[in-house]
């Protein structure tokens, strides 16, 4: 019988190299199990509406006139949108013949880029090129985007911090490049030190890979932290004298939990560069509704954080941006015994028992990278706040069960 044209043993190498735990075996047993009837609380995605937050007011109207202008000309659409609703569609639509729906520039609408470029050069004080600027479909396209363009061979490395987002790794693979890992220091709340950076090119430097980029990922994803002064300026001065490429992921930028950190942008982009400003119609409901969402999100950091931190054997660094939590869990020899038996890594274990328990979905550790012998799990912040106490008092019930299951005595905090 003739092989079929496409099969797995004709796949692209590249392509079977590829893993990406945030959507892995996790979230395929979530999904049978919610198929049964199980009620399953999905934390392993950064996914706030589908957990109930509700969308800005105003870059929604702005979306829906442009989606549908034929609205624009109805005579009660006063009735409905705000007039600088209605003023932003017209001025955006004004920039493309054909409305959204017709092909653009391969870079985005060059007013847009336009919008983008002044919001820099009134924020930095220095001009910015709109020619210079590429919109893409989501942070993801832009991340593969780059790296496709930077990695030409097998020899060419991207320095990745780890715990990582795991895009990176699955791109690299993909676009069949070298990872070149550096850690994250956890005791010192995910703080980079430039030290094991530097130590890192010099061990992909002797096995002969090309170090063409660094990544740095701020506020982090998984492990929530904000990146310090001194750290961003040791980095680019780092950068300058190894004539790398900078990748700085800063797509949580507006996710600030506390005051003692704030966000510093490598070269800040916000999120949207045109919101509502104070006089306009809209201001005030788009000023509340920012406000609310972030003051929800910062309690909700704080309730996960305090909940894991009250748990046996759990050791867990505030959030301080971004919307995960990325605890350590210290699980015992007994544990990790019965995971091997099981043919599963032993935060794989752990993970899937908590979600035939409760129904949490979550992600291990293991899919972003860690320390040997190091067992991590990452989850979102996102549930609801009405919700959070009962999910934490029903991870804290089974992680006592899952403790007094293993006979394990409990660890001292870090």
């Amino acid at each position: 019988m003739a092989p079929k044209p496409l099969d797995y043993e004709s796949l692209n190498e590249n392509v079977k190299k590829v893993a990406y735990a945030v959507r892995g075996e996790l979230y395929l047993r979530a999904s049978e199990l919610q198929k049964e009837g199980k009620k399953i609380i999905f934390t392993n995605v950064g996914n706030p509406h589908a957990l109930g937050q509700k969308p800005l007011t105003f870059p929604r109207q702005v979306i829906a006139l442009c989606q549908a202008p034929f609205l624009i000309d109805d005579p009660n659409v006063e009735t409905i949108f705000p007039a600088d609703a209605i003023a932003r569609a017209k001025h955006y639509l004004s920039m493309t013949s054909g409305g959204l729906g017709a092909y653009s520039d391969s870079r985005g609408l060059p007013g847009i880029r336009k919008e983008i470029a002044e919001f820099i050069e009134k924020r930095d004080g220095y001009p910015s090129d709109p020619g210079l600027i590429f919109l893409t479909g989501g942070a993801s396209k832009g991340i593969m985007q780059i790296l496709h363009t930077i990695i030409r061979n097998g020899r060419d490395g991207i320095l990745v911090p780890v715990p990582q987002y795991p895009l990176y790794s699955a791109t690299i693979s993909l676009y069949g490049g070298s990872l070149v890992p550096y850690y994250l220091e956890e005791e010192a709340n995910w703080g980079l030190d430039l030290n094991n950076v530097k130590q890192s090119v010099a061990a992909a430097r002797s096995k002969g890979i090309i170090v063409r980029a660094m990544v740095i990922i701020n506020p982090g994803n998984p492990t929530g932290q904000c990146l310090s002064e001194s750290n961003l300026r040791e980095i680019l001065s780092f950068c300058y004298q190894e004539n790398l490429v900078l990748l700085a992921d800063e797509v949580y930028q507006q996710n600030i939990y506390q005051d003692e950190r704030p966000f510093i942008s490598a070269r800040k982009l916000g999120l949207m560069v045109n919101p509502p400003k104070p006089g306009d119609i809209s201001y005030l409901k788009y000023a509340a509704e920012s406000k609310a969402v972030l003051d929800s999100l910062r309690r909700r950091a704080h309730l996960m954080t305090d909940g894991f931190n009250s748990c046996r054997n759990v050791v867990c660094n505030f959030t301080q941006g971004a919307m995960y939590s990325f605890p350590q869990i210290r699980l015992p020899p007994k544990a990790i015994e019965a995971a091997k038996k099981a043919g599963k890594l032993p935060d794989v274990f752990y993970c899937l028992k908590l979600l035939e328990a409760t129904g949490i979905s979550t992600v291990p550790g293991s899919g972003f990278g860690q320390k040997e012998g190091v067992f991590h799990l990452r989850t979102t912040i996102l549930p609801s706040e009405e919700d959070m106490p009962a999910i934490m008092a029903s991870f804290k019930k089974f992680n006592d069960d899952f403790m007094n299951q293993y006979d394990y005595k409990t660890h001292s905090r870090m």
